[in-house]
């Protein structure tokens, strides 16, 4: 079996997928949070939620309703996405009924992600992060195939159950045929510190299972990003730039810019 051709979009230097083995590990968080990073530091960033049942978005950036506009150049349409804190915004969610389920087989999904990326007026830009559903389905296999990525963040949480589930992202991130580098993990929710109290650490979700699995696949711990009391507030209140006034979640994030960057 040969390498696969990928296509390289013009006008994107670096396309990071943020993916997890199982869901709620807070992965679109973590993706929402490196784009405000990137913007805050100056990078050109656009963020794509490819979260075709689950977009988080619309909710974390306070554009549940909101429809982007359409506009025709050269006889193609292409939609022009949303703006806020300096990051270019597309999402699944913009385009389906939020109370009903998506039951949509493989052939559609693949369609339709590939025209999110596509068919979206990005411009320049010198990241693209795409949040990606929990596991290794139909969105993954296509981005995978179809297009050049740069790199791949597996996001986990400390516990056990999070980390026998990152391995099987793991191997198919690093399929020979298909795969793309896997850049490292980000351990999510490492430790809860009460905004008030920020020398404190309480290890909720058990301790240390990044550098695990750090260790195992022989690839690097990014970070460690902690979680606060507010946290669940400002992601349903679409005011996810707040947590950046917690000192160690910036700081976190901080680290993880880092590591993206100088790969």
């Amino acid at each position: 079996m040969n390498q696969i051709a990928k296509t390289k979009l013009p006008n994107i230097k670096n396309i990071i997928i943020v993916a997890s083995g199982k869901g709620g590990v807070g992965k679109s968080t973590v993706a929402a949070g490196l784009a405000m990073s990137l913007a805050m530091e100056g990078y050109a960033t656009g963020l794509l939620d490819a979260d075709i049942y689950g977009p988080s978005v619309p909710t974390l950036f306070n554009l549940k309703g909101e429809k982007p506009s359409v506009f025709e150049k050269n006889g193609k349409q292409y939609m022009e996405p949303f703006v806020k804190f300096g990051i270019k915004l597309m999402s699944i969610g913009f385009f389906i009924d939020n109370k009903q389920a998506v039951i949509w087989r493989g052939p559609r999904v693949s369609s339709g992600i590939t025209q999110l990326l596509t068919d979206t007026s990005w411009g320049e830009l010198d990241y693209l992060i795409i949040d990606t559903p929990p596991g290794t389905g139909d969105i993954h296999i296509t981005l995978l195939q179809n297009f050049e990525t740069s790199g791949a963040i597996v996001v986990t949480t400390p516990q056990n159950m999070a980390l026998a589930d990152v391995k099987k992202a793991v191997d198919m991130y690093n399929d020979k045929f298909i795969g793309t580098p896997v850049l490292g993990i980000v351990e999510n929710m490492a430790w809860f510190t009460p905004s008030q109290h920020p020398d404190e650490k309480y290890f909720l979700f058990g301790k240390d299972g990044g550098n695990v699995l750090s260790k195992e696949f022989n690839i690097p711990l990014l970070a460690q990003i902690p979680i606060n009391e507010k946290l669940c507030e400002v992601c349903d209140n679409g005011a996810l730039h707040e947590l950046f006034d917690d000192i160690a979640i910036k700081t976190a994030f901080g680290q993880l810019l880092i590591n993206i960057t100088k790969n």
